[in-house]
């Protein structure tokens, strides 16, 4: 089977990362080559910046500085572990990859979409997912959910923010829903999680049929 990429998103406390997991352990146990890898992250450089963004350091960070650093590590993990990955026809699952910078330093932080779109489309050279799924869920709930990381740098800091800046960033995952059907998929994760996985593998499998059947 060619190389599958499919993206898992969504609020932090959505189960983003437990989902990803059993997904992983599902397809591995039929057999199938899997890759798993996170943004920001992926490569040496990546989780260089991932350390950077989660130090104390990231405390006075600008958002454009923000986006700058995310974006870049995008660019090394795309060309350093994504695509080789792919053609070698590996499953991809990555834990956040575009959208998310759409919907956090977009409509989170307010940066401008269409700077975002032209950074993302430089850093990723087209590389589009096959499947993103997205982990859907009030933000009141996930915040409900979450164990805080340490605030001293960037993505702990995103824990703490106020319940509008999650609001609006849940908005930019419905607004990429609704734009893009045909590879965005909104799953509930409001129930348990093994309901969630249920969904999460009805989508997934259904993927995988229809690219087996048309090769």
């Amino acid at each position: 089977m060619r190389g599958l990429f499919i993206t898992m998103e969504g609020l932090d406390g959505s189960g983003k990362s437990t989902q990803l997991e059993r997904l992983a352990e599902a397809l591995g146990a039929r057999g199938l080559d899997v890759l798993v890898t996170r943004e920001p992250g992926g490569t040496p450089l990546g989780e260089g910046v991932r350390d950077l963004l989660t130090s104390e350091v990231s405390n006075t960070i600008v958002p454009a500085a923000e986006l700058c650093l995310i974006v870049g590590a995008r660019a090394q993990h795309v060309a350093e572990r994504l695509r080789p990955a792919l053609t070698s026809g590996k499953i991809v699952i990555s834990d956040r990859y575009t959208d998310s910078t759409v919907a956090f330093q977009g409509y989170g932080r307010g940066l401008a979409l269409g700077l975002i779109e032209k950074m993302n489309a430089a850093a990723t050279g087209g590389l589009r997912p096959d499947l993103t799924l997205v982990l859907d869920l009030e933000p009141e709930q996930a915040q409900a959910r979450m164990s805080p990381r340490p605030v001293g740098g960037l993505l702990g800091a995103l824990d703490v923010e106020k319940l509008e800046f999650h609001v609006r960033v849940r908005q930019g995952y419905l607004d990429l829903a609704a734009a893009e059907a045909d590879r965005i998929r909104l799953i509930a994760a409001s129930g348990t999680a093994d309901e969630t996985h249920a969904a999460v593998m009805q989508v997934v499998l259904r993927l995988i049929e229809k690219v087996v059947s048309d090769q």
